[in-house]
């Protein structure tokens, strides 16, 4: 008896990880780092605890469900990529039927919880950013157009709008420019990305835009959204009426993104190589940038 133990505690763990892999939980992270700031934004000050509980609770949940719907329909795109051939769905770890069921099981337990929690716009909003991410994106713009992220990246902007009504059970311009900051940040960070994976797209057949177009004219495109993004991050300090730290931060993190996304253009234009173009340098930059920002977002309403 003994000896069985050990398989069957084996195939319980070797489950439990592949379907937590299903929800990609370090993508829902950084849609955290954009909710719990929004909350402190709308409350002026510290949010009640329970409410940014549940909504942290129902938003995972929200993104998890998501993440599996895509990871099941994307799942023959995923056994092309070197990135991605080790995820459960391609790795058929997960039989899709039982992951179909997984998604929808958590797409309600996320409704409920928002619905109660917090309140129904905030659970109505984010059942539309899943929809919006499944049926949009997923199923329609990511095989079809070099422009994918562009207007399929609009789910990833919802959870700063979710932590607002969560707060305020209405929503405002606040919020909405918190938005548009996710909109224009989405580009750069993914093509930056793309630039990196581009021959597993091209395998793939997946039409990001390093893989459709010179490296100049991506390089290009990335530094206008990456311009475009620090400016409208600036319209909040009027728009939210914060304090000097959130502009002063937003200024600084975001001469830095302009400042890297330049010289990934004057690589691209010199005619370097992948390697060469340091994209990777831009995508984890961006990362810091967004959780930077957001964070001098939360943190200013508790000082002014």
């Amino acid at each position: 008896m003994h000896s069985v133990a050990p398989a069957v505690d084996a195939t319980a763990s070797g489950s439990f990880r592949a379907y937590l892999a299903l929800t990609k939980p370090r993508i829902i992270e950084l849609l955290l780092v954009t909710t719990v700031p929004a909350m402190f934004l709308a409350a002026g000050g510290v949010p009640e605890w329970q409410k940014v509980v549940w909504t942290l609770i129902g938003g995972t949940l929200a993104a998890g469900s998501a993440n599996v719907f895509n990871s099941v329909l994307d799942a023959d795109i995923d056994s092309e990529m070197r990135r991605t051939r080790r995820r459960p769905m391609a790795l058929n770890s997960v039989p899709p039927a039982r992951a179909y069921v997984f998604g929808a099981v958590l797409g309600v337990l996320a409704a409920v919880i928002l619905g109660f929690g917090a309140n129904w716009l905030s659970a109505s909003l984010a059942m539309a950013a899943n929809a919006y991410y499944v049926f949009v994106y997923t199923m329609g713009l990511k095989r079809r157009t070099s422009q994918n992220i562009v207007w399929g990246g609009i789910a990833g902007c919802f959870p700063p709008l979710i932590g607002w009504t969560a707060v305020t059970g209405s929503v405002d311009w606040p919020p909405l420019v918190l938005f548009a900051i996710v909109f224009f940040w989405t580009p750069p960070h993914t093509w930056a990305l793309a630039f990196r994976y581009q021959e597993d797209y091209r395998q793939a057949h997946v039409p990001m835009l390093p893989v459709v177009m010179a490296p100049p004219a991506v390089a290009w495109r990335i530094t206008i959204y990456t311009v475009i993004t620090v400016a409208v991050s600036l319209v909040l300090w009027p728009v939210a009426h914060t304090g000097w730290l959130y502009p002063a931060v937003a200024l600084v993190a975001g001469a830095m993104m302009i400042v890297e996304s330049i010289q990934l253009l004057v690589r691209a234009r010199a005619g370097l190589t992948e390697a060469a173009l340091k994209p990777m340098r831009l995508f984890h930059l961006s990362n810091s940038y967004l959780a930077v920002v957001f964070l001098a977002a939360a943190v200013d309403p508790l000082i002014f």
